[in-house]
């Protein structure tokens, strides 16, 4: 039987696989941070060395943009040096790694879908803090790395539950029409991690449900699916002001992990709507 520790536990993806965990009956820890500090290697291998999983799933990530480029120091320290701490751990123990990316990785200037051979070329500490824990993680060869976008899953660290916010204290809303990219929700990025684990994958993939939409088209169909009657407007991102350079447009393809995987990943459109039914359902979920 599988056993795994998961870093990260209070973010919205580890919750995602604590809930898929519990419903396989896998044998999983899911510590809290102050526990399993993964900037703290003798910390995380005094945790790591009586349990000794077979899988590490690394949920943790310093992913404010905004105030990264203000909290260098912590930013480096969660999304590159702690992924190194658990690299060597991995290695130590030869424990499979299981670590997330990000589209931010690239600079938005490409033309069609980025894929996996594509250089990156970060805009942002936090995309370039990232690409460094990518860096770390590459060599080990029983690692597995997933590049996400706008991930979405029930809590409140995506659009979706911030938008909700505005909503709630606003009757018109304003949106990016031209950030553009992959809204990917937590429940498909664990079923398909999940089954890369089943056939033994290792190595790098972009794992994004299907399609593409702006940030003001993902708004207007989660006001229309949960009946709320907010009137959204679009606008450039130019209008926001800001000191952080973000890339426009990452649409990723997630066309090599579906053909190896044999699978469909949905459409982010069909998947916001299994989202949108679980939080009307039990709006508890948002929180």
């Amino acid at each position: 039987m599988m056993k795994v520790v998961i870093a990260g536990a209070s973010g919205q993806l580890a919750k995602s696989f604590m809930y898929e965990f519990n419903k396989r009956k896998i044998e999983f820890i899911a510590p809290p941070e102050e526990e399993f500090d993964i900037t703290n290697y003798y910390k995380i291998n005094k945790f790591i060395a009586p349990f000794r999983p077979d899988l590490i799933i690394n949920c943790a990530a310093y992913n404010n943009v905004e105030l990264a480029e203000q909290n260098t120091t912590q930013a480096i320290d969660v999304n590159y040096k702690g992924v190194r701490n658990l690299v060597k751990i991995s290695q130590l123990y030869n424990i499979k790694l299981v670590h997330f990316s990000t589209d931010y990785v690239f600079d938005g200037m490409k033309n069609s879908p980025y894929v996996e051979t594509d250089t990156p070329d970060p805009l942002n500490l936090y995309g370039k803090s990232k690409l460094a824990g990518e860096n770390e993680v590459m060599p080990y060869d029983n690692s597995l790395v997933f590049r996400l976008s706008w991930v979405i899953g029930y809590g409140k660290s995506n659009f979706l539950y911030k938008l909700t916010n505005w909503i709630q204290n606003n009757d018109s809303i304003m949106v990016s029409n031209d950030e553009i990219s992959v809204p990917t929700f937590t429940f498909d990025i664990v079923k398909y991690v999940l089954m890369a684990l089943d056939k033994k994958l290792t190595g790098l993939y972009h794992l994004t449900n299907s399609g593409k939409a702006s940030r003001y088209e993902l708004a207007v169909k989660y006001v229309k699916l949960m009946g709320f009657t907010n009137e959204i407007i679009p606008v450039p991102m130019a209008t926001f002001k800001t000191n952080v350079k973000r890339p426009l447009v990452t649409v990723m393809s997630n066309k090599k992990i579906s053909e190896i995987l044999g699978v469909n990943i949905p459409c982010w459109e069909e998947s916001l709507k299994i989202y949108c039914n679980a939080v009307r359902s039990n709006p508890d979920l948002r929180f």
